[in-house]
């Protein structure tokens, strides 16, 4: 069971065929996610991830990993607080804040962070329920 100071970690990456993947999945075409030569032109120099993709990896941990399979995602709040870039590696880090066990809910600080910097890319707050686990 999951309790408070529960804390799980988990290291991703993504490639630029899989951010390309994710623009025409959700629409977002934005040149400084897919043109390198446009990006090269912006405070980022280079192309950046898309926050949300970051910010997705939230969802597989949740959904597969930690809790795990019957997690049901509630709520999310994530401030992005720095790009992101392709073939890099992340780290999901998640702390349990608070239990309601009479609802079978938690409170969870999300943060991504780049494993090489230590900086946070991603600072946020879910709330979910899964009812074998929590």
């Amino acid at each position: 069971m999951i309790e408070v100071g529960t804390t799980y970690t988990h290291s991703f990456s993504f490639t630029q065929e899989e951010v390309v993947r994710f623009a025409e999945v959700t629409g977002d075409k934005n040149p400084v996610h897919l043109d390198e030569a446009y990006a090269a032109t912006t405070m980022f120099k280079r192309p950046i991830m898309h926050g949300f993709l970051g910010g997705a990896v939230f969802s597989k941990v949740f959904g597969t990993l930690f809790p795990g399979e019957g997690t049901i995602y509630l709520k999310q709040s994530m401030a992005f607080m720095r790009p992101m870039y392709v073939d890099t590696t992340y780290e999901v880090r998640m702390t349990v804040k608070e239990v309601n066990k009479e609802k079978h809910r938690a409170t969870v600080e999300t943060l991504v962070v780049d494993v090489a910097s230590g900086e946070t890319t991603i600072s946020g707050e879910a709330t979910v329920m899964n009812v074998t686990q929590i």
